[in-house]
C-alpha cells in the first residue's frame, strides 16, 4: 500500500529553508552533498524544498557534514520531530489537493489573513447551507464521501478564528460576491448574516469593493496572504485557480501580492458602509 504523501507543514518548510542556508553557508554543492554522504541530489533537492520529510539519520549526516554544533543541532533535530506530526489537514488530505492540505495546515498556524475573494464567500465564514450550494454547484459529482470531508475540512478551519489567540482576518469582498444569490434567497440572506456577525469580532474586517469602483488588480483572480507569529516563517500567496491551485513563495512575488491587497482595501467601501451595502441586499432579499 502506498504511504502517506508529504503535505507541507509550517515545520517542515523551516526545516527545508535552515538545510539550505546551512549548506549554502558550508560552501557546498548539492553534488558535493550527496559524493560525500550518498543521498541523492534529487532526495536534497525535495528536501531543501520541502517536498520530502529526511529521516533521521540523513539530517543527521548533513549536519555532520555541515558541521553544524549546538544549539542549531538541537533546533533541527527539533524541528524534524515537529514535522513528523500531522498537520491539521492530515484527517481529511485525501479529499483535498496536496496544495489545499498544506493551505490549511499553514492557515493553522498563522498570524494574520488578508483574504481577496472575487467569486464567493471564503470558506472560513460560510454556512453549512450555502457551502452545500457552493459544492452542488461547482462540484457535482464527487462522492458523499469526499463532500463529507471537505465539509468537515471547512468546520475545523473556521476554529481559527475562536481559539484563544484567533486568526486576524481582513476580508475584501467583490460586491458580486455578496449580490449573487447562491442557494436561494433564504440560503443567501443566512449567509450575509452570518458575515455581519463575524464582523461583530475584533479579529474580523470585511469591506466590499464595489462595481462602481472600476477596473481593479483584483480582476486577475482570488488570492489569500499568509503571514505568521515567527519570523523564521516568511509570508506566503496562496492563489486560486479553476485547473489548480497555488503557495506562492519568496519576498518579491509576496510584496506584489501585498500591494495588490492594499489597493484593493483602499478602492473598496469603508467597514461601515460595507456593512450597509449587506443589510440593504440582505432586505432586498425579503424574509
Amino acid at each position: 500500500m502506498a504511504g502517506k504523501r508529504t503535505v507541507l507543514t509550517v515545520r517542515l518548510r523551516r526545516l527545508a529553508a535552515m538545510l539550505h542556508e546551512m549548506r549554502e553557508t558550508a560552501g557546498l554543492s548539492k553534488e558535493v552533498v550527496s559524493s560525500k554522504t550518498g543521498i541523492n541530489v534529487t532526495t536534497l533537492y525535495r528536501i531543501e524544498t520541502a517536498q520530502a520529510r529526511p529521516q533521521r539519520r540523513t539530517l543527521t549526516a548533513m549536519l555532520d557534514l555541515y558541521k553544524i554544533g549546538e544549539p542549531q543541532r538541537s533546533d533541527a533535530l527539533q524541528l524534524l520531530v515537529d514535522a513528523l506530526k500531522p498537520g491539521m489537514a492530515r484527517s481529511f488530505e485525501d479529499a483535498v489537493s496536496e496544495v489545499y492540505g498544506a493551505y490549511i495546515n499553514f492557515e493553522a498556524e498563522a498570524l494574520s489573513a488578508r483574504f481577496f475573494q472575487a467569486t464567493y464567500i471564503p470558506g472560513l465564514l460560510q454556512t453549512q447551507a450555502y457551502a452545500d450550494a457552493v459544492y452542488d454547484t461547482t462540484m457535482p459529482k464527487i462522492s458523499e464521501q469526499v463532500r463529507e470531508q471537505r465539509i468537515r475540512a471547512r468546520v475545523e478551519r473556521s476554529r481559527v478564528l475562536v481559539k484563544d489567540d484567533p486568526l486576524e482576518l481582513w476580508v475584501v469582498l467583490d460586491e458580486a460576491v455578496v449580490r449573487r444569490t447562491v442557494g436561494g434567497p433564504e440560503v443567501m440572506r443566512e449567509q450575509l448574516n452570518r458575515i455581519v456577525e463575524h464582523t461583530e469580532k475584533r479579529n474580523v474586517i470585511l469591506q466590499i469593493l464595489p462595481f462602481d469602483a472600476g477596473a481593479h488588480p483584483g480582476m486577475l483572480g482570488s488570492f489569500t496572504l499568509l503571514d505568521f507569529p515567527d519570523p523564521a516563517d516568511p509570508e506566503l500567496v496562496y492563489v486560486e485557480g479553476i485547473a489548480s491551485d497555488e503557495l506562492i513563495e519568496g519576498h518579491p512575488e509576496v510584496r506584489r501580492y501585498g500591494v495588490m491587497f492594499d489597493q484593493l482595501r483602499a478602492m473598496a467601501l469603508s467597514p461601515r458602509d460595507s456593512i450597509t451595502m449587506i443589510a440593504q441586499t440582505m432586505d432586498k432579499l425579503g424574509t
